[in-house]
């Protein structure tokens, strides 16, 4: 606890930066593509709270720096507040206003705007790993051997150490997680494993153990495992296109990763404790950032990704919970009704609020601060 104490101002400077230009990205996309729909910006605000600096631009929007730098918000014309709750105003307004109202835009203007900040941030995610892949490298576990368990399905099937893996059920493999996809799939299945043992090339043929994972329902899950382990890492630098495709095909599986660890975790085969709040990004990012500059942009595309892709979940209050609302309205020719919108944002606020009480509780958990109250009254 008070080592974290000690620690804080390290890890504090780190977390505001990647914080804020995380968000500030994702709002500029509700904002940028809000005026292209000839909406009105009221206010853009970093950070929530008092605002402790700032200037208002020639189109009336006021940009500011708020002091509590935990996400931020793009307030339009017939906003209510920083959720994008309908001014009761809004119904009442002139032709004049509602021309540059959000609420008053066809509803695939407002669709585009909601969507642009999520987008965003995906796009922020490809650009940051664009430039890394180009200047420091992809980074990539070898497909090299470097641990054998005994009595594995490796063991038996002949593999050794330093071995190299070429092909796996005759699909090249280029990183040890295209083994573990694969392999993880061809649970009790023999799978032809093609290596390179020094100057000799050899194609053994492993059966993948069948490891069986019950979740919390009850359901039980076959996977495979042949006992293998790598330990090294290294980059691969490509050229701009090149980067480009890998960035793509790297932000996919982030986001595939990050859903099936919540899948995971819903159906108990997975720790919630791994949930973190801004406490834990805190940590992590102070962390991050003594690896270098490098690592720390790293994780600002970790965290773009994350971000746009909590954003796009069908949760009221969240940018997916309205664009839930506006396909609806697509789709039948109205919006929903004004109660049952309010009952959504309601439970989606009850929702947003839990998760975050969940989260942080994790995180002091976590830096066994919990542990240290405890200990002051026992």
């Amino acid at each position: 606890m008070s080592n974290f104490l000690s620690l804080a101002p390290q890890y504090l400077l780190p977390f505001i930066i990647v914080i804020s230009i995380v968000v500030f990205v994702h709002e500029y996309g509700h904002y940028w593509v809000a005026r292209r729909c000839g909406v009105k910006i009221e206010a853009f605000s970093i950070g929530f709270g008092r605002e402790i600096f700032g200037w208002t631009d020639t189109h009336g929007t006021r940009w500011k720096v708020c002091w509590l730098p935990l996400g931020g918000y793009v307030k339009m014309f017939g906003d209510a507040d920083a959720a994008s709750t309908p001014d009761a105003a809004v119904k009442g307004m002139t032709e004049e206003e509602k021309q540059v109202a959000f609420y008053h835009q066809p509803v695939e203007k407002r669709m585009a705007i909601v969507a642009a900040g999520p987008v965003t941030n995906y796009l922020f995610a490809i650009l940051v790993l664009t430039v890394l892949f180009i200047f420091q490298g992809q980074p990539y576990t070898p497909t090299d051997v470097s641990g054998l368990l005994d009595n594995s399905a490796a063991t038996k099937a002949g593999v050794q150490l330093h071995d190299h893996i070429v092909s796996v059920d005759g699909q090249k493999v280029h990183r040890f997680e295209d083994i573990k996809r694969i392999i993880g799939l061809n649970a009790g299945t023999p799978v032809p494993m093609e290596i390179e043992r020094g100057t000799e090339t050899l194609t053994l043929t492993v059966t993948p153990e069948i490891v069986t994972m019950t979740d919390r329902f009850g359901g039980e899950h076959k996977l495979g495992r042949i006992g293998i382990t790598s330990d090294e890492l290294k980059y691969r630098k490509w050229p701009v296109l090149k980067a480009v495709r890998q960035a793509v095909n790297e932000t996919i599986d982030l986001t595939g990763s990050t859903l099936r660890a919540l899948g995971q975790m819903i159906m108990g085969l997975r720790g919630t404790e791994e949930l973190g709040g801004p406490l834990r990004i805190a940590e992590m990012s102070g962390h991050v950032a003594q690896d270098g500059v490098w690592a720390l942009v790293w994780f600002m595309g970790i965290i773009s990704i994350n971000l746009g892709l909590i954003n796009l979940f069908p949760v009221p209050l969240l940018d997916g919970g309205h664009l839930a609302f506006y396909t609806y309205e697509k789709l039948r020719g109205q919006p929903l009704h004004e109660k049952l919108q309010d009952i959504g944002m309601r439970v989606g606020m009850a929702m947003v609020l839990s998760l975050m009480v969940f989260a942080t509780w994790n995180d002091l958990v976590h830096l066994k601060v919990i542990a240290y109250i405890r200990g002051l009254f026992s």
